[in-house]
């Protein structure tokens, strides 16, 4: 609920920015409202990124915690159930991996078979790591393989994996950072010049052709945002 609202405020102050910089209008304001349903989803889907991002970051943490567990003499569903207050204790009630850990948990009180609690897990999170890691250790537990060596072999793959993508991340920051101020130079020169030239620029304002050539401009404006957005979003 938090997180719809300080989109709806976004989508309004960016609606209010837009109407009056490229068109002085709040007919044009109320029109741009109707977009709320598109960037709504690409807001959400940027949010189920950065949630996936943080999961996998935990999952990858909990890991290390079941192997530490397992390597202290644990069967594979105690340490899972260790991990779980290791990470209650690490994140917190509502962080993502301790819900799922304590769903894990639940599952296992209920008699259910580890390896399809961690398929399902791995089926929900949508996660890559996560899916890969159950696959093998259904087929590991199906076989009876070494669960310690495979749960510690997982970790460590996940954990370069982790270290390879933040390396891409830190590099990509000052990307996006020069990126965001690009976003805001165009309405920094159309408000200076409203505010400095204001007879200059005014003629593009209130007239059929006027609108029509900063309708233009938005358009192309918004092609080369969401082109540059789609070049900096680089997923490992």
């Amino acid at each position: 609920m938090v997180f719809t609202i300080r989109v709806l405020f976004e989508w309004t102050a960016v609606a209010l920015l837009v109407s009056y910089v490229f068109y002085r209008s709040f007919v044009i304001f109320f029109v741009l409202l109707a977009g709320i349903v598109p960037y709504m989803k690409f807001r959400h889907s940027q949010e189920n990124r950065r949630k996936r991002s943080v999961l996998s970051l935990q999952f990858r943490e909990s890991i290390l915690a079941v192997s530490t567990a397992m390597n202290a003499g644990y069967s594979v569903e105690n340490a899972f159930i260790e991990a779980y207050h290791d990470m209650k204790e690490m994140y917190g009630d509502e962080a993502p991996i301790t819900e799922e850990y304590h769903r894990i948990v639940m599952k296992l009180r209920d008699n259910e078979q580890i390896e399809y609690i961690i398929r399902d897990f791995g089926r929900r999170s949508g996660i890559e790591d996560i899916g890969d890691f159950a696959a093998v250790f259904e087929s590991a537990k199906r076989i009876g393989g070494d669960m310690t060596k495979i749960i510690k072999r997982a970790a460590s793959n996940i954990s370069e994996k982790i270290e390879v993508k933040r390396e891409i991340e830190t590099s990509m920051s000052a990307r996006r950072l020069e990126l965001r101020v690009m976003e805001a130079v165009p309405f920094g020169i159309l408000l200076y010049l409203q505010t400095g030239s204001s007879d200059f620029i005014s003629i593009l304002y209130h007239n059929l052709a006027g609108q029509a050539l900063m309708t233009a401009a938005l358009i192309i404006y918004a092609a080369g945002v969401l082109i540059a957005e789609r070049i900096i979003d680089i997923e490992v």
